[in-house]
């Protein structure tokens, strides 16, 4: 299945990187089925934030919240990699919930997609559109 992703959204998610610098920056990727609207950031909680993530569950909390009175869905989530790996490291793996959830992995401009399989992660292709 190949994602789309609004190209403002696209941008949003590698100035979210950016802007957390040598941590990672994390979120949600908000939207319907296969297609990306929108991100809510989310503050890093994690006592390690150089190398690990943990979305601030008061964030989690209001966007479920948001979405069962008819707010956009939860897609997924994402993060940033400051090392630069676009690929799933073995702590995203070992903390998957493996929910088929849609995960974002940015790298300095790049921005990966992944899917939160039973049998792990597997890359998702997407296409960027303007509108």
């Amino acid at each position: 299945m190949s994602l789309v992703i609004k190209s403002p959204v696209l941008h949003s998610l590698i100035s979210a990187g950016q802007d957390a610098a040598l941590q990672e920056c994390c979120g949600l990727l908000l939207g319907e089925g296969n297609i990306i609207t929108a991100i809510q950031r989310a503050g890093n909680i994690h006592p390690a934030p150089q190398t690990h993530f943990e979305i601030d569950p008061a964030v989690l909390i209001n966007a479920h919240k948001a979405q069962r009175s008819g707010g956009p869905a939860i897609v997924g989530y994402y993060h940033s990699h400051p090392n630069g790996l676009t690929a799933p490291s073995e702590t995203d793996a070992a903390m998957a919930a493996a929910d088929g959830k849609v995960w974002a992995i940015i790298a300095g401009d790049t921005v990966t997609f992944w899917r939160d399989e039973k049998s792990g992660f597997t890359a998702l292709s997407y296409t960027v559109t303007e509108v």
